[in-house]
This record gives C-alpha cells, sequence and structure tokens, in this order.
C-alpha cells in the first residue's frame, strides 16, 4: 500500500518529524538533496553532465535546491542558480543553506537563461502553492520550459496542484520528479500526472511515526497480479470458489453479458451463470458453453437463480425495461413475488450494480431509498459509476438526502474523491468511481485511488470486464458468505487495480489505440 497525501497533510506530517521527532530541517534538506543527487547518479546523469541550471525560490523546497547545487558543484559540474520571489520572505533554513553555499563557486543567474543545460532543476515551489502563478514566477517557469535540458522537479512540479493535479496557471513540464516523504495525490490526477514524467518517492526521514494518529485520507495498492487474486486451496470444488449470477445483456446486446461473465470465470469464479433475454440464449451458449443461463423474462427463473447464487451483478446491456426493473426489484428483495423467507435470503447477498443497473436507479429513486436502507442494515452493496452515471446517480440522491443541489461535471471532475465518499457515506454503500483514477470509497475510513491502467481501456465494454472481475473477486473472497467490511472494501481495491493491470498488459502487447475490452480477458 501507498499513501497519496495532499499539501495540509504534508505539512503536518513534515512539522511533527521537525518538532515532535526532532529531525531539524536542514537535515531533512539535505537528505532530499542528496537523493536527488543520487537519482541523476544512477541514471548515469552525474558522469554526463557539466552545464546545471537550478531555479530556486525563498522557502524551503528553494533551500533543497541551494542544497543540490552545493552537491553538484562538489561533484564538478558548472551550477547555475536563477533565485526568484522576494528575499525578505525567505525561511530560515533557505538562509543558512544560502551562507553554505557562498562558499562555492555557484553562477547567479539574474534574467532568464539562454541557450541549452545538461539538466534543469525545478526547486521553486513546494506542495505549498495554492493559487495561480503570475508575474516572475510565471515567466521564470515559462522560461525553463522553452529551454532544453533533462528537467528534473524536486518533490513537484511547479505550478502543479499537490491536491487536484490542476495547472495553476502554467507548471513545469518535468522528465522526473524526486518526491519526499510520501507521494503527492496531485502528481497521479490528471492533468498534473502529464507533466511529473517519471516519479521517484525518496526517502528523507519522513515516515509513519509522523502520522501521530493522522493517517493519510487516500492510499494506493501496489500489488501485482498475482498478490491481488484470491487464494485458491487445492481440495476446493466449483462451489468453494463462489457462484456468481450476472443478470444482463438485453436485446442486441448479448456482448455485455459475454465480456462481464468470461471476466468474472478467468478471475476465479466456480460457476457462473447468466440471466439474460431469450434471443441471446444461442449467442451465450456458443460464446460461453461454461455458464449457465437463465430466462431472465421468467419470474421464476429469477428467484430461483436469485437463491441459487452467493453474489449478484446486475447491469451490463441490461437495457431499461419493465423486465430489468423487476430483476432489480427481486435483486433488491422487495418484489410482491418473494416470500418472506426468499426476501431474507436473496438480501443477505453481496450485490454490485453496474451500467444499467445504475441507470434504473437514478430513474426509480424509491430503489436508492431502499438501497441506503439495506446498506445501513449491512448489506454488502458496490455501486460503479463512470463520471456520467456519477452525476446522474448523485442528483437523483438529492431526493432522498437533505441538502444535496445537483452537481456539474467540471465541479465534479475538480474534486471526485470528495462527492464519492459523500454518496458511499449516504448510501451506505462502496462506491468506485471510474475514472482515468478510478476511486473506491467506503463509508467511513480512507479510500483508494487506483494507479494502474491506460488510455486504452477507455473502450466499449471495459467496465463490463470490471464487473466480472469484481464479482469473482466477492465471491471467492466469501466462500459463499458475507464478507467482513474491511475484506469487501478491499476485495473493489483489489479488482479496480487487477482490471487495470490487465489492461496495462494488454496495451504492452498490442498498443494503447489497439486495446479492446475483451483483449483484458485472456
Amino acid at each position: 500500500m501507498r499513501y497519496l497525501v495532499t499539501s495540509e497533510e504534508m505539512k503536518r506530517y513534515d512539522k511533527a518529524t521537525i518538532e515532535k521527532i526532532g529531525i531539524p530541517g536542514p537535515v531533512l534538506m539535505e537528505r532530499a538533496a542528496l537523493q536527488t543527487f543520487f537519482c541523476l547518479k544512477e541514471r548515469g546523469q552525474i558522469t554526463a553532465v557539466h552545464k546545471v541550471l537550478i531555479l530556486a525560490g525563498y522557502g524551503n523546497n528553494g533551500g533543497d535546491g541551494l542544497v543540490l547545487a552545493r552537491l553538484l558543484c562538489e561533484a564538478g559540474k558548472n551550477v547555475f542558480l536563477w533565485l526568484v520571489g522576494n528575499e525578505a520572505k525567505a525561511t530560515q533554513d533557505f538562509l543558512l543553506q544560502k551562507k553554505i553555499l557562498d562558499s562555492f563557486p555557484v553562477k547567479m543567474v539574474t534574467d532568464k537563461p539562454e541557450g541549452s543545460y545538461d539538466v534543469i532543476v525545478d526547486a521553486l515551489f513546494g506542495v505549498g502553492l495554492s493559487r495561480p502563478l503570475e508575474g516572475r514566477y510565471l515567466e521564470a517557469i515559462e522560461s525553463l520550459n522553452r529551454v532544453s535540458g533533462f528537467k528534473i522537479a524536486m518533490d513537484i512540479p511547479s505550478g502543479v496542484s499537490a491536491d487536484t493535479g490542476e495547472i495553476l496557471g502554467t507548471a513545469f513540464r518535468a522528465d522526473l520528479t524526486v518526491t519526499y516523504g510520501f507521494e503527492k495525490k496531485g502528481l497521479y490526477l490528471y492533468p498534473g500526472k502529464s507533466l511529473s514524467g517519471e516519479i521517484v518517492l525518496a526517502d528523507v526521514g519522513i515516515s509513519k511515526r509522523s502520522f501521530r494518529d493522522d493517517e493519510p485520507q487516500c492510499f494506493a495498492m501496489d500489488e501485482d497480479l498475482q498478490e491481488l487474486l484470491p487464494k485458491r486451496v487445492p481440495d476446493g470444488n466449483k462451489g468453494t470458489f463462489g457462484k456468481v449470477l450476472i443478470v444482463a445483456g438485453s436485446y442486441q446486446m448479448a456482448g455485455a453479458a459475454v465480456l462481464c461473465s468470461k471476466a468474472c470465470y478467468r478471475t476465479g469464479a466456480g460457476m457462473v451463470k447468466i440471466l439474460s433475454v431469450p434471443e441471446n440464449r444461442i449467442i451465450l451458449q456458443e460464446t460461453l458453453p461454461e455458464a449457465l443461463l437463465g430466462n431472465v423474462m421468467e419470474e421464476e427463473d429469477v428467484i430461483s437463480s436469485l437463491l441459487w447464487c452467493d453474489v449478484i451483478c446486475i447491469g451490463p446491456g441490461l437495457g431499461r425495461g419493465a423486465e430489468a426493473v423487476k430483476a432489480i426489484a427481486m435483486a433488491l428483495g422487495v418484489h410482491e413475488a418473494l416470500t418472506t423467507t426468499q426476501i431474507e435470503n436473496i438480501q443477505k447477498k453481496p450485490l454490485i450494480l453496474d451500467a444499467d443497473g445504475l441507470n434504473l436507479l437514478t430513474e426509480h429513486s424509491e430503489f436508492l431509498d431502499i438501497i441506503k436502507g439495506q446498506g445501513q442494515a449491512g448489506r454488502q452493496i458496490v455501486l460503479t459509476p463512470h463520471a456520467g452515471e456519477f452525476l446522474r446517480l448523485w442528483n437523483a440522491s438529492e431526493k432522498i438526502v437533505e441538502g444535496s443541489e445537483d452537481l456539474q461535471m467540471n465541479t465534479f471532475k475538480r474534486q471526485p474523491w470528495n462527492y464519492a465518499r459523500q454518496l458511499s457515506k449516504w448510501l451506505s454503500v462502496i462506491v468506485v468511481a471510474k475514472d482515468a483514477r478510478t476511486l473506491i470509497c467506503a463509508p467511513e475510513g480512507p479510500y483508494c485511488m487506483n494507479l494502474s491502467g491506460n488510455s486504452g481501456m477507455a473502450t466499449a465494454g471495459s467496465g463490463d470486464v470490471l464487473a466480472g472481475i469484481l464479482s469473482a473477486f466477492v465471491a471467492a473472497l466469501g466462500h459463499g458468505k458475507a464478507l467482513e467490511p474491511d475484506l469487501f472494501f478491499l476485495a473493489a481495491c483489489r479488482a479496480v487495480r487487477a482490471h487495470g493491470l490487465l489492461g496495462d498488459e494488454a496495451a504492452k502487447r498490442l498498443g494503447e489505440h489497439a486495446v479492446m475490452a475483451g483483449d483484458l480477458i485472456p
């Protein structure tokens, strides 16, 4: 697991390291510069580098830059230092490093640099920047972006918001970002990710000891695919690894059912049953003969299937007709055809709602009320909306959540984690908010940002594959029983990361332009 911190969190951990643990600020500066120097050395840059330009401000990030300038001078490099800002606001640690640097042969740059450099270093602003760059700061960054050379950002590229990844006026375009202590959220959120280049996390002495019961609210998983997959017992049978019911595929939409079900099987589910319309039967039998089939139009078939399974996944390509509405009502255990015993049985089963399953919730807000009640009662439910579906869910939730207001796409995109966490808490469900950086949120506790995946996965059917993977993870981990809440949340985090890793593997083989959803499955 990796922590992704905000600017305020990082400031608190930095302060706790200095004031509570007792590591002085200048020591942290020395370590930050040393780690950056080592990164250059590991890449062979120290041998090749002769001419270096360092842009520094008068804060502590600038102090890091001054230490790096000293280290490069000691290595025999020709170092140019460009200080930009208000010297009257220089920090004490910066002034200490500046006094030490005065004994070294660093050349001062007083205007926009000309020519080229082997290495260009950005140490202008750290994580504290919260407003757009302007004036001489903006001009300095734009000047560096025009100068040729290998470009390094110390901690975060100046102009990239550490919290949101937004570009604050303009931003330094780095080939390499060496970030200190913990990774910053903005380095992985777009467009900030596009300007950060390769990201290296450097240990400078700021550790989990600095949390002091104040852990970061965002994390990312870093396990590889084999570590993510549910463990299989050697003496298991098909029931051991879970029975999944997939309610999917309307007329001329058989593909969604195929992708979801095949992904579910490939991820390790022991048995998969597909409830779909009769028109899809031949396609499903020929494409996936391993699956059991049921008729979503037949009431008794739907009921028996819901009672048979361990996990219910409903929605991929399902459509929004009367039979789809009826299937949702039965999966929620609120249909009049169900007996009390059947209702109790069905409402114990984990429920995954995707695609048209989500669209039906927005068109029938009474279902949202029911989901909220069942989530509060302990039923394990996952909603998997993409951005458009999320907005429709949020705005439909306005009917059941006091104080909620209509949400617009541009507002949601600025801070999607805020809204995903609120929706999760309101409905007492897991929310998987799908995007370039998918967020997995539980009603309480930290949320997960997924860092795997690529643009090739922005293709029809990719979400259907994720729904199948997620269903298999929940089924296999539960072995037919309800999961502990933390493990249920972890299953969703693992499934999303696995889905992204599969997309990365497909992109390696085919190129991002060529990836189709079905390419993730083999």
